[in-house]
């Protein structure tokens, strides 16, 4: 793990705060911000833009919980929460919200670090599903597109799908862009004449 990792610690018990603020430390860990309060989280935390979000917290409200996961953006960085008691549907918000590690049991020194570990590779992982979905998703509402404009194509021209894909291909690269592009613009040109 990087000794430059930046890490906000939201805690409104101070003993806490100091605690987890201490147990950083002594991992090495030096850019620490603790946030003792939940108001104004959100602006709060997109003004430090950490790398990761460690929430501390005896025993989370639902709304509490919803409030400082979506502060706390689990989208856009790793969030590790520790609570003291289990609560399944607190586990469930938690996971559904994008939390990379949910700890049962509080927090001990000993395992702030490799729980960080885990939050950042969790997060990770997931960052790279979400971004090989939507490249899936993007794929395949280009590939619909394309099979429009073929149709279109074979329809208009009376060739078959070959020579169609061939013709968009080829006025693709005649204009410099992408296939997907060239088959957009036809089927949008087509639902205008239709």
């Amino acid at each position: 793990m990087a000794q430059t990792l930046s890490i906000v610690v939201i805690e409104t018990d101070p003993e806490r705060a100091g605690l987890m603020a201490e147990s950083l430390r002594d991992a090495g860990l030096n850019q620490i911000t603790v946030i003792p309060e939940t108001v104004g989280l959100a602006r709060r935390i997109a003004e430090i833009n950490p790398d990761i979000v460690l929430i501390d917290m005896t025993s989370p409200s639902r709304d509490m919980l919803e409030e400082l996961t979506l502060a706390s953006g689990p989208l856009e960085r790793p969030v590790a929460m520790f609570v003291d008691r289990p609560d399944s549907s607190a586990t469930k918000a938690a996971i559904d919200a994008g939390v990379s590690a949910y700890v049962v049991d509080g927090l001990r020194a000993d395992r702030i670090q490799p729980i960080m570990d885990a939050a950042i590779a969790r997060f990770n992982m997931v960052a790279r599903m979400r971004t090989e979905l939507q490249t899936t998703k993007r794929a395949l509402e280009e590939r619909k597109v394309i099979d429009r404009a073929k149709g279109l194509l074979m329809k208009a021209r009376g060739i078959d799908e070959d020579a169609a894909y061939a013709l968009l291909r080829k006025t693709a690269m005649d204009q410099g862009r992408k296939v997907a592009d060239v088959a957009a613009a036809l089927v949008t040109a087509a639902g205008l004449l239709s």
